[in-house]
C-alpha cells in the first residue's frame, strides 16, 4: 500500500520546506512546486492525491490555479487546502465559495494542515 501523495505549492522555500519535512515524518508522500506554473505540471505528471496550495504566489495565484484545476479535473476531484497570509473572514469564505476543502491563515503551526490532510486523505 502506498502512502498518499500530498503536493505543496507556496513560493516561500521555508513554509514549502517545513510543510514537505512535516508531512513527510506523518508518513505522506510529498510533491512541492514554487509557483503555480510549476504546480499545474506536476499535477498532470503526479496525480496528488492532496493539494496544500498557497494563494498569493508569482505568476500564476493560488485563486487562478485552484480554477484551471477545477477546469481541467473537474470540481472537487482533486481536494484542496488553501493557505494564506491574508487571514480574514472573506479569504476563508472565497476559498470555501470556490471549492476548497480549507482554509488556514499564516502564520500557522505546520501541524494544523498535517491535521486537515488526515482528515481529507489518511496516510
Amino acid at each position: 500500500m502506498t502512502s498518499a501523495r500530498i503536493l505543496v505549492v507556496d513560493d516561500e522555500v521555508d513554509i514549502n520546506t517545513i510543510l514537505s519535512v512535516t508531512l513527510r515524518r506523518a508518513g505522506y508522500e510529498v510533491i512541492s512546486a514554487a509557483d503555480g506554473v510549476e504546480a499545474i505540471e506536476i499535477i498532470h505528471l503526479h496525480a496528488p492525491d492532496l493539494i496544500l496550495l498557497d494563494v498569493m504566489m508569482p505568476h500564476v495565484d493560488g485563486w487562478e490555479m485552484l480554477r484551471q484545476i477545477q477546469e481541467r479535473h473537474g470540481a472537487g476531484s482533486i481536494p484542496i487546502v488553501m493557505f494564506s497570509g491574508k487571514v480574514d473572514a472573506q479569504t476563508a469564505a472565497q476559498a470555501a465559495a470556490r471549492g476548497a476543502q480549507g482554509f488556514v491563515g499564516k502564520p500557522f503551526d505546520p501541524q494544523q494542515l498535517v491535521d486537515q490532510a488526515k482528515q481529507i486523505v489518511p496516510v
